[in-house]
């Protein structure tokens, strides 16, 4: 039984991720800075680990990696991302994969003024976007979004300017440098899976979604072969490397887009119930080399919170000891 590593199982995309692998063939270890971390729980074998920043931080993964004899890393947060992508030659070294694309890509995801360049450079429609720092300067075509140019998550710290007057209300309370301003596209909101090898994607999932406090909370799964051609004709100019999540509105029939994550992301178990399972079909062709064969069927999907409870015996061992086994519980 292969056995894969999924880190930041605190938070939802490792917690999706884990979710999407639960009950496959394939043995799953969670890994996490936090001792209280929930996806620990939902493993048979949990282990904590130094954040991406500290020092430690490869080496310990390293050394999980070759006591269980793990073959594959799915990093679940954005923090690790640019680490694993520098050291991705260092894990596949020592025969652990990585799903992690390429240090270009990973810093075009991050970076929200580098993916409107990206692709405007690539005749791809994408709001207008330009640093904050030059829009105060110019006169500026109202309303605009405010949004951090780099580490911004769930809609935190994304403002709308209805004018210059407010504009400069917003940007005196905000890091200038760090900030871009964004033409406001208004229309349906839609967060579309891929999975890509090698400059090739292999499919395309689109789901229509209603945020709040800027997390999907329901999902509707389309069909829609024109939006999927599309996002598979940006996916092989980017040349993502497994899973890629893009985010984009549709105005007037036209799709803008305005975000990547070059990872999987916090629907990627909504994907998975629709059919569409991305780490399955990451894990499936780089250990077992099977050709992604994706498939998706409609549905409405509702997220709702659910409850763990677990022995504090069990806690207590993982704040001492740092990892635990056994008596793992389903998301």
């Amino acid at each position: 039984m292969e056995t894969i590593i999924v880190t930041g199982v605190g938070g939802g995309v490792g917690q999706s991720i884990l979710k999407s692998l639960q009950g496959s063939s394939y043995r799953v270890i969670g890994a996490d800075a936090e001792p209280t971390a929930t996806g620990l729980y939902a493993v048979d074998k949990a282990y904590q680990v130094p954040r991406a920043s500290e020092p430690g931080f490869v080496d310990r993964l390293l050394e999980i990696a070759a006591k269980e004899s793990a073959q594959l890393i799915f990093p679940g947060l954005d923090p690790e991302l640019p680490v694993f992508s520098a050291e991705a030659k260092r894990f596949r070294s020592r025969g652990v994969e990585v799903a992690i694309s390429d240090p270009d890509v990973v810093r075009i995801s991050d970076d929200k003024l580098a993916t409107a360049q990206f692709l405007e450079a690539h005749h791809f429609p994408s709001p207008r976007t330009r640093l904050l720092s030059d829009a105060l300067k110019e006169q500026i075509d109202a309303p605009i979004v405010l949004k951090p140019r780099r580490g911004g998550s769930r809609s935190q710290g994304v403002f709308v300017a209805s004018g210059p007057d407010e504009l400069e209300r917003l940007a005196a309370a905000l890091p200038v440098d760090n900030y871009i301003v964004q033409e406001q596209i208004v229309g349906d909101e839609y967060t579309c899976g891929s999975v890509n090898f090698h400059g090739r994607c292999f499919g395309v999932i689109a789901m229509r979604r209603i945020l709040r406090d800027g997390d999907t909370y329901k999902a509707f799964v389309h069909k829609d072969a024109a939006l999927a051609a599309f996002v598979t004709q940006v996916m092989e100019a980017l040349r993502p490397f497994g899973a890629c999540n893009t985010q984009l509105r549709v105005r007037d029939g036209v799709p803008y887009i305005f975000e990547f994550n070059a990872r999987c992301s916090g629907t990627t178990y909504c994907r998975s119930l629709a059919g569409f399972n991305e780490p399955l079909m990451v894990a499936n062709y780089l250990l077992r080399r099977e050709e992604p064969r994706p498939e998706a069927r409609e549905l409405t999907i509702f997220r709702y919170w659910k409850e763990m409870a677990i022995d504090n015996a069990r806690v207590a061992t993982m704040t001492q000891t740092g990892e635990i086994s056994g008596n793992a519980i389903a998301l």
